[in-house]
């Protein structure tokens, strides 16, 4: 495959495993230098050996840190010019869960999930605009949700965070592009990561019937593959989509027109 983010920076969050993971390899693959950021140490080296295995030249930094913790943002951006010189894309993929009931929701739980998944979302977006800028060519490519634009019942926290992603991604669309800079977002449906088989090890239950389960959740019945969300992610933030700006890309095996 061609080099497709030949010679760009970019600065990946949730990048120890699953959709950060996948992302990080094949931008990797496609040229770019990476920073990534997760707050699981391990995860993150687990990933870069994998990375430098598929691409032995891959230039690959880590920080790990709390997506939660703003000033994680301006140290993440701090070490992308130090170690590379600029900073071409963004991609905010941090992202954490909660099971409560809307009904039983407290106020901690709506500030833990809101403070990863919107305000260390806002932080990241904000500490990295001076560089995007600079790039000239800057792309920010948040990922969502497909359940941001579907109702469903059990996860009100992260998909209310998750559809205050999509806002805030139109309205920095808006802002930066005087400055060059595109902002889109993508929104997975049920995709096979790390944090699915590890729950599902937890509670004492097979990974192969995990894999056939999902069969009623998209039009093609099935999880997705990290890598099939990876690659939309791609196309954003190369220079393939630089008409493309402030768009939601659904990306849920068509779970959103059931």
């Amino acid at each position: 495959m061609s080099q497709r983010l030949g010679g760009k920076v970019a600065l990946i969050t949730g990048g120890g495993a699953g959709i950060g993971a996948a992302t990080a390899a094949l931008f990797c693959e496609q040229g770019a230098a990476v920073l990534l950021v997760d707050r699981d140490a391990a995860a993150l080296e687990r990933t870069a050996a994998a990375i430098r295995q598929r691409t032995p030249a891959a230039r690959v930094q880590l920080l790990a840190a709390d997506v939660a913790d703003e000033a994680s943002a301006g140290q993440a951006v701090q070490q992308c010019r130090q170690a590379f010189g600029r900073l071409d894309v963004l991609v905010n993929n941090a992202a954490l869960r909660n099971y409560a009931a809307l009904a039983d929701a407290t106020a901690a739980e709506w500030q833990a999930v809101l403070g990863v998944n919107l305000l260390g979302n806002a932080s990241y977006c904000r500490a990295a605009l001076p560089l995007l800028r600079e790039a000239g060519r800057g792309a920010v490519v948040n990922v969502s949700s497909c359940y941001a634009v579907k109702g469903r019942k059990g996860m009100a926290l992260y998909d209310a965070s998750k559809a205050a992603i999509l806002a805030l991604t139109r309205t920095l669309a808006f802002e930066e592009a005087a400055h060059g800079i595109r902002v889109n977002a993508v929104c997975p449906g049920s995709t096979l990561t790390d944090f699915h088989v590890e729950r599902t090890v937890a509670a004492g239950r097979s990974v192969e019937e995990l894999k056939t389960q999902r069969q009623d959740t998209s039009l093609l019945g099935r999880w997705a593959d990290p890598a099939e969300i990876a690659f939309p992610i791609l196309w954003l933030a190369s220079d393939e989509a630089s008409f493309i700006t402030g768009t939601t890309l659904v990306v849920d095996g068509g779970l959103h027109i059931k």
